[in-house]
């Protein structure tokens, strides 16, 4: 898959793909269900399989002292999209001289002229333009102007529910990642590089690897019961474990973020970069009255980890 992030600057063999745009943030079956069409789309025009997004994420531009929100970073989205057989990444840079483009000077300037996109593919609820003022109406009006295919899928729905990065962060937020799941077509994961902490998990015997999870939207703090994968280094590989994620309560308050513990496991993983998928929750985070307090619970957690990881 090659990666975009400059349509000024795009080479002839980049232009002409047929592409699904949006966030696509956490990549589920609403989004796999446009990238399909997109891929059927671009098999009939012999066309790269592309996906037009945007770097920043908007809502980060507009309101960068928000919360955060985003249930995946840059490179893990990357990663998913991939997977998929993404052929072309464009990464829009969003900026000020692209948020003031009028839907279009958008489909112009973007599309037709710097991407030249055979066909592109969007979701029923897709705005675009200054101030989000784009229909899909006038989308399909643009394209038939300047010469581009459009193609408005359907949003999907699970039940009553609509599929939607919006729905997905409640049930993260509710402690509910089984829910989440169900609507993302995989466990929600939170990726980076493992980095140093206090190494007060090997202190009480139960080794973690730390990660930040700044940037991203914070599930229920808590304990989980998670699957592992090491995406690189001498122990690349899938494992089973329990994580904490939230602020260490027992510790004093920290800056929230992922504490993993992998069953069966010795070795060093500082650098290595981790996929830590959410299978259940567990329980909320605790301050105990002691350290023999919460090395027992640790140890129930594990056990209780154990026993629904083997059925997942």
């Amino acid at each position: 898959m090659r990666i975009i992030r400059d349509p000024a600057f795009i080479d002839p063999t980049d232009r002409g793909a047929a592409a699904a745009i949006g966030n696509f943030d956490g990549v589920h079956l609403g989004h796999k269900a446009v990238i399909d069409l997109a891929r059927q789309t671009a098999q009939d025009l012999n066309a790269p399989l592309g996906i037009m997004t945007f770097e920043p994420h908007p809502r980060a531009f507009f309101a960068p002292d928000a919360a955060a929100f985003r249930l995946m970073n840059a490179e893990a989205k990357a990663h998913c999209l991939k997977k998929l057989g993404v052929e072309r990444l464009y990464e829009i840079p969003f900026n000020a001289a692209l948020s003031v483009l009028s839907p279009e000077e958008f489909a112009q300037k973007i599309i037709a002229d710097q991407l030249g996109l055979k066909h592109i593919l969007v979701g029923a609820d897709f705005c675009f333009g200054h101030a989000r003022s784009g229909t899909t109406d006038d989308l399909i009006r643009f394209g038939a102007d300047m010469g581009f295919g459009v193609t408005i899928a359907p949003l999907l729905q699970i039940g009553e529910t609509d599929v939607s990065s919006t729905a997905i962060r409640q049930a993260l937020s509710e402690g509910r990642p089984g829910d989440a799941a169900n609507m993302l077509g995989h466990w929600h994961w939170i990726e980076g590089e493992v980095i140093r902490g206090e190494q007060r998990g090997r202190d009480l015997g139960y080794p973690t690897a730390n990660m930040s999870i700044a940037g991203l939207h914070p599930p229920k703090f808590g304990v989980y019961a998670v699957k592992v994968d090491v995406r690189d280094g001498p122990f690349e590989g899938s494992y089973d474990g329990a994580a904490s994620i939230g602020v260490r309560p027992m510790f004093g308050e920290n800056v929230p973020n992922c504490e993993t513990f992998l069953f069966d496991f010795s070795g060093d993983l500082y650098g290595a970069t981790l996929s830590v998928a959410l299978v259940d929750y567990l329980r909320p985070e605790e301050k105990f009255e002691g350290l023999d307090a919460l090395i027992t619970q640790m140890g129930a957690d594990c056990d209780r980890a154990r026993g629904i990881l083997k059925d997942a």
